[in-house]
């Protein structure tokens, strides 16, 4: 295994990447979705802090209005229902808004994505050796000294301003309970800016650390890569040999073309090309058939063989090798010297039949 995690030196190919996706394996950072919700739940308390307040005034007096009264099941069931009314209209637009904002924190870090291969029974998930070597595991490890380190850094920093805010509360015990409320909401506004500035530093070394590790443990060796290009662009033998047959049928069926030329031209030994020349249904001339060498005398011996007329014109047969493909009609300049071909045949054809 460690030698497996030497050779892989070389980056994820774009592919590596896309099938990791596809299964759910995503660098996300969990601190930087926190990060984000935490962000978004302060925004929105401070604009609704004054609906909050006004929620809250109500409740203080609601309740107030029940001292001296006997208690029976009957207003404990009103003051309940009263009491998970106005707490509901209070935490629904945080709760709300710090779902949104999960959702958008997911978004930004890895796009839309959708997976079931994380909640797709697999009956490896509960095999009690691997859970105890995930367990043991020096990622494990990793993440159990992360955490501790930031409930460290957040314990320390938050103990240290309600420590300096307690300092202060036997002064609110002298005001009125909208003033304690505005007093609350000056410590909370101080209080989640620090720790605002805490998170953010945490998220961003926790995502920058998941992004490196991620990128990481996809590491491939070059074999790997080598591999996978293989499976892309297919095995080279396999399409060395489609492509025989893909030649040795293209050869077949152009051998079966020959009988209907009007002419083969060639080298006289190296290149052979067949011309054809429908006036109701080619344009132009048009190559039925071309070879050179061992190729080049089939065709002369099928050309023979169907009474197809063969004319040497070394220059011409190279030419129309070169610039024509099979079923293709001839270049322009190339109409004049072919055309005093076909006229050479034709006057003999007719000869013949004379």
């Amino acid at each position: 295994m460690a030698a497996d995690d030497q050779e892989k030196t070389e980056e994820a190919t774009p592919k590596k990447i896309e099938d990791a996706r596809k299964e759910g394996n995503v660098p996300k950072s969990q601190d930087t979705s926190s990060f984000v919700t935490l962000v978004v739940a302060c925004v929105i308390v401070f604009f609704i802090f004054s609906f909050l307040q006004e929620r809250v005034s109500f409740l203080y007096a609601y309740y107030h209005d029940f001292m001296g009264e006997e208690i029976d099941k009957v207003l404990i069931m009103r003051i309940a229902l009263v009491s998970l009314r106005e707490l509901g209209l209070m935490i629904l637009p945080i709760a709300i808004s710090v779902a949104i904002a999960g959702i958008i924190a997911a978004l930004l870090q890895y796009g839309f994505l959708f997976s079931t291969k994380a909640i797709t029974p697999d009956i490896k998930k509960i095999d009690p050796i691997k859970g105890l070597k995930n367990i043991l595991s020096l990622k494990k490890m990793i993440e159990g000294v992360k955490i501790v380190l930031k409930v460290s850094a957040v314990f320390l920093v938050a103990f240290y301003f309600l420590t300096n805010f307690t300092k202060e509360l036997p002064e609110t015990l002298f005001i009125g309970v909208w003033d304690q409320l505005i007093w609350l909401r000056d410590k909370a506004v101080v209080l989640a800016a620090v720790m605002l500035a805490l998170f953010l530093v945490l998220s961003l070394i926790d995502l920058i650390f998941v992004r490196y590790n991620y990128f990481k443990e996809l590491r491939m060796s070059k074999q790997e890569i080598k591999d996978e290009h293989k499976q892309m662009e297919g095995d080279p033998q396999v399409k060395a040999r489609i492509r025989k047959v893909q030649m040795q049928m293209s050869q077949k069926r152009m051998m079966q073309n020959i009988p209907d030329a009007d002419v083969v031209i060639t080298n006289p030994t190296h290149y052979a090309v067949a011309i054809r020349y429908d006036q109701g249904k080619d344009r132009a001339p048009v190559v039925v058939a071309k070879g050179t060498d061992h190729l080049a005398l089939k065709i002369k011996e099928i050309a023979l063989n169907f009474g197809v007329q063969i004319v040497e014109n070394p220059p011409l047969a190279r030419e129309l090798y070169k610039q024509c493909d099979i079923d293709q009609a001839i270049p322009e300049k190339l109409y004049k010297a072919v055309a005093e071909v076909l006229a050479f045949v034709y006057q003999n054809s007719k000869r013949r039949n004379r």
